[in-house]
């Protein structure tokens, strides 16, 4: 009788036990629930009332609301613009102290703005306006297409080396054409030149510590941008360095698409020959590179590095070299700068349009610039790859093809290879070519550079490069490409949706 009444007792207890279990569970499950309904609330006012893109708004609005844990988590990662605007107050700051130091002048000489078209004024006022470097008539400049030819000119100039190299880099690899790259700097650094690397920590995220640990012990000062321990939730993932520049003696300069890896000179397999361009220059325009690079070295160590010795650029000679301004965009700039200047491009353009980016995300205001044109009986051309790095941007460049194709713009996908290159030119005669891609991502959330060319013999070899890819790529043929199934459309609708937040 005792066992059986200590066994129903226990019995009553776990039953008891059971239920209070139970109610523990629902009251904290519902106390959640409730705490991320009002979480989730809240975040969706703050992205209502900071005034965002309508696209980009309603993007997050409808994540929130579809998928709230996943889009708090991306929001906390990504969508904080009161966070961004704190983070690059400092960056701004500084910007300005190094830009100062450098002391460019910025005032273009009315016989030298008379040299360019008289349509072509207004951009070159914009860019100076917009810009925080000046317009140079003393920049030479010279293209370099493909990896081959890039590399082999920035590693002869690194090896010539006497006081300074500077590098800046989204992705660096320690590959073959990276372990050359280190090589030849070690070989500089045994011989007193200094060495600054600043590389991307995301972009460059497998680089190996040995290959850091290596060019620092020969004397380099090696320093990661925005490196990220969590990166699901350190908002400083979103904000990426995908500047490429190289810096030599103050005297060259190197910038355009190409980062540092074996991929880049066609060694990939997946993507086989890869198609990008790059841009030597010399004379006053490396200044503006060599201030670039400076201010987000100083951003990243606190090192202003001042001496007038790193800025003596003597300017190239000559009275043929056409204009040439390096302009620089970031997250904390007040202006849209790289992307106001391509759609200031684009609406004054009489005759031409073409535009070769592997990425094509364009936002509502280049979109209907590019539509415009076209409807206008500009010879608009866009030149894609027709193959995926990235899956999701692919097929989401793919969802703009049928009101481009509509409007009359002809687009091509390069066949040969990957294409990588990252070139706008306008009536043949203004070009850019740089770091920004024709996307979202490259006007709203990275450090770009791009080299603005006005009436440049690099303008003319440019067209000439775009006209022999032209040859390797087929166009788009509108009927066939609506009759693409309906999977493959939701597909791109999707990617499309989640472009904004890319």
């Amino acid at each position: 009788m005792k066992k059986q009444f200590q066994l129903l007792l226990f019995t009553l207890l776990a039953i008891i036990i059971l239920l209070l279990v139970q109610d523990w569970q629902r009251w904290l499950l519902d106390t959640l629930n409730i705490g991320l309904s009002l979480t989730v609330f809240f975040i969706a006012v703050v992205i209502f009332l900071e005034n965002r893109q309508p696209a980009r708004t309603i993007t997050w609005l409808l994540v929130l609301a579809v998928f709230p844990v996943v889009g708090f988590i991306f929001y906390i990662a990504f969508g904080q613009s009161l966070r961004k605007r704190r983070l690059f107050r400092k960056k701004a700051f500084l910007d300005n102290l190094q830009l100062a130091s450098a002391a460019p002048s910025k005032v273009i000489e009315k016989n030298k703005l008379n040299l360019m078209g008289e349509h072509q004024h207004a951009l070159l006022k914009l860019a100076q306006k917009l810009g925080q470097h000046p317009v140079s008539f003393t920049t030479e400049t010279k293209v370099l297409t493909n990896g081959e030819a890039t590399f082999k000119e920035i590693i002869d100039a690194i090896k010539r080396a006497k006081h300074h190299v500077h590098l800046e880099y989204y992705i660096v690899r320690n590959d073959d054409i990276g372990t050359k790259l280190k090589e030849a700097l070690i070989e500089r650094m045994s011989e007193g030149v200094e060495v600054r690397f600043l590389y991307d920590a995301v972009g460059s995220w497998r680089l190996s510590k040995k290959y850091i640990k290596e060019l620092e012990e020969a004397g380099a000062e090696i320093i990661p941008f925005f490196p990220v321990k969590l990166p699901v939730l350190n908002h400083k993932i979103n904000f990426r360095n995908h500047r490429k520049i190289v810096v030599i003696d103050g005297s060259i300069g190197f910038m355009g698409g190409l980062n540092v890896g074996d991929e880049y000179l066609g060694k990939n397999p997946s993507f086989g020959f890869w198609r990008d361009t790059h841009l030597f220059v010399k004379g006053e325009g490396v200044k503006s590179l060599q201030v670039i690079f400076l201010q987000d070295w100083y951003y990243m160590t606190g090192q202003a590095i001042t001496d007038h010795s790193y800025f003596e650029v003597k300017p190239a000679q000559g009275d043929h070299f056409g204009a040439v301004q390096m302009v620089s965009s970031s997250p904390y700039s007040e202006w849209e700068v790289i992307k106001s200047l391509f759609f200031s491009m684009i609406t004054s353009a009489k005759r031409a349009i073409w535009i070769a980016s592997p990425y094509l995300i364009p936002d509502d205001d280049i979109l209907s610039a590019l539509k415009i044109a076209a409807l206008s009986g500009i010879d608009v051309k866009i030149l894609v790859p027709n193959r995926p790095d990235k899956r999701i941007v692919f097929y989401a460049s793919h969802s703009y093809f049928p009101d481009l194709l509509e409007a009359g713009v002809r687009i091509f996908e390069y066949e040969e290879g990957f294409m990588h290159s990252k070139v706008v030119i306008v009536d043949h005669e203004l070009a850019s070519i740089g770091t920004s891609n024709m996307d979202m991502r490259s006007f709203h959330l990275n450090f770009e550079v791009n080299a603005f060319l006005y009436r440049t013999d690099s303008t003319i070899q440019l067209v000439t490069d775009f006209i022999d890819d032209l040859e390797k790529a087929k166009e788009v043929n509108f009927t066939q490409f609506k009759k693409r199934s309906i999977f493959k459309r939701i597909i791109e609708s999707t990617s499309r949706l989640l472009s904004p937040l890319l």
